[in-house]
């Protein structure tokens, strides 16, 4: 059976990630100017799956205000609030009356990968799958569900094992048809309070359903932490066109893949891509290194930055140490003041600022 509809995950409370999950929602931290829920809807629709429920948290005006019904994407959003985080199981349970008792693709909505999910779901309908997982081997498997495999099937998945069984994470995409509606509701809390969606697929393994598996072959990442999101935009960066759309002067050098908006000024300035800055931005007599990703209406004057994030309105002035690996929040300000720094990385939240001595 053709699969029609999708459940994308947007809750959470992303503690993590604060202070800019303070004020956002985690999904909407920009990644290459694009929220990251984004890429979740966009790697769902170009698989042709139009009916997409988005899990929220009971407040999701941000998440509505920013994606309205899907229209944009080709898609129809229907946005379903779980009472609390009590497990990915739990929200699965909590999106039935979107489902239907329907096969469906499960998307966690803070990972990001290269490539697209259509591979999985032509793996999951020639092996005639009840669940089909995706795989990707992982320096630290013991943050994840962990998977043991013999003879290429999986035998048993641990929730964030002590001791893994394998080097591979059980990353946040799954393909389910019927049974998994029956499992959700079999399995019982773990001590944490949750319904984990690895007990669900234990017990689809031991109750005979067939599971499956394709391997993630090029890059994965789950953005649970800070330096997560910035290898996200790292590798995200890696496809940024070469365009130049607003202004860059005689005095500036533009070099690599530079994504120029419009209404963006560049003087005096050298950026070395790849780098991504969003519209009505100025850049004055500063650098830009590469996997750098600057919001809208940014300002950046006599400093230097690589290998970060700006949201919209941010600014950096006079600073002048390299900044690098920061993620500056919606109208942060990074200023100087007298004295000598050394070097410094931050991850502030919105409208906070910051003085350098």
């Amino acid at each position: 059976m053709k699969l029609r509809k999708a459940l994308i995950t947007a809750g959470g409370k992303g503690t993590r990630l604060r202070p800019i999950t303070y004020v956002h929602n985690k999904h909407l931290i920009p990644l290459v100017n694009k929220p990251m829920l984004q890429y979740a809807i966009e790697y769902v629709a170009s698989a042709g799956i139009k009916e997409i429920g988005i899990i929220t948290n009971p407040e999701f005006e941000d998440l509505e205000k920013a994606f309205g019904n899907g229209k944009m994407f080709g898609v129809r959003l229907t946005y379903i609030p779980q009472e609390a985080p009590l497990g990915l199981a739990h929200a699965v349970i909590t999106g039935e009356s979107f489902l239907k008792g329907e096969p469906f693709v499960y998307y966690l909505g803070d990972n990001i990968l290269r490539g697209g999910i259509q591979p999985f779901l032509n793996a999951f309908h020639e092996n005639k799958s009840d669940c089909h997982l995706v795989l990707s081997k992982v320096r630290d498997p013991q943050r994840f569900g962990v998977p043991e495999i013999v003879d290429e099937r999986i035998i048993s998945i641990e929730e964030k094992p002590e001791k893994p069984k394998s080097d591979y994470a059980v990353t946040g995409i799954y393909l389910y048809n019927e049974s998994i509606y029956e499992a959700v509701h079999a399995i019982q809390p773990s001590p944490r309070g949750e319904l984990e969606i690895s007990d669900a697929h234990q017990y689809l393994i031991e109750h005979k359903r067939k599971v499956t598996f394709s391997e993630i072959t090029g890059w994965w990442k789950d953005t649970g932490k800070p330096e997560d999101l910035l290898e996200a935009n790292r590798m995200l960066l890696q496809d940024v066109q070469n365009q130049h759309s607003g202004y860059s002067d005689d005095k500036s050098v533009l070099a690599g893949q530079v994504f120029l908006s419009e209404g963006s000024v560049v003087e005096n300035s050298i950026v070395r891509g790849p780098v991504h800055i969003g519209k009505n931005c100025r850049i004055l007599n500063s650098y830009l290194g590469p996997y750098t990703c600057i919001g809208n209406g940014c300002e950046i004057l006599n400093s230097e930055i690589e290998y970060s994030i700006l949201m919209d309105d941010a600014a950096i002035r006079d600073v002048d140490i390299r900044i690098e690996g920061s993620i500056l929040g919606k109208s942060a300000v990074i200023r100087k003041t007298e004295g000598i720094p050394a070097n410094h990385r931050f991850i502030i939240g919105d409208r906070s600022q910051i003085q350098i001595r």
